[in-house]
């Protein structure tokens, strides 16, 4: 059974789960800015929620695309593909 086969694909749930939260976020930052709150913020000129969830879409993206599975890649521990 490969050493590292189940916590790549635990690694890849969680770039998937960066890469959705960090859509949301960004989807929200966007639509403060174009229907700004009644109430300003101290420093909501700076808008966090664009810059966390640029920064979640980035980690989900490198997480998504390092722990992808490859074409012949055995993760369900099968061992290694056959040679043809």
């Amino acid at each position: 059974m490969p050493k590292h086969s189940h916590s790549n694909a635990l690694w890849f749930l969680i770039g998937a789960q960066l890469l959705i939260y960090g859509v949301i976020i960004e989807a929200t930052g966007l639509w403060e800015i174009a229907h700004p709150p009644a109430q300003k913020l101290a420093l909501a000129y700076t808008h966090p929620a664009i810059w966390w969830g640029a920064l979640l879409l980035v980690m989900g993206v490198f997480y998504v695309i390092r722990f992808r599975s490859r074409k012949g890649d055995q993760s369900n521990g099968a061992g290694p593909a056959p040679a043809r």
